[in-house]
């Protein structure tokens, strides 16, 4: 019988089992699925761009306020 592959959370670093068992996969839990969207959301986490398309783009929006 085949091992179930084991991931990491990757919020709180728990051993999590990758099968249907485990809704949150990759998470443990929706606890830790909720920190890591609310990261995302508070620009905590971020997918590199290309910076020299962030260069020609810029200047076509409205400065942001925080």
């Amino acid at each position: 019988m085949k091992q179930p592959r084991i991931v990491t959370c990757p919020t709180c670093k728990a051993p999590v089992e990758w099968c249907s068992q485990s809704p949150c996969r990759p998470f443990c839990s929706e606890r830790c699925k909720l920190i890591d969207l609310g990261a995302w959301a508070a620009e905590e986490h971020a997918i590199p761009g290309d910076s020299l398309e962030d260069d020609l783009f810029s200047g076509e929006l409205p400065p942001r306020e925080h």
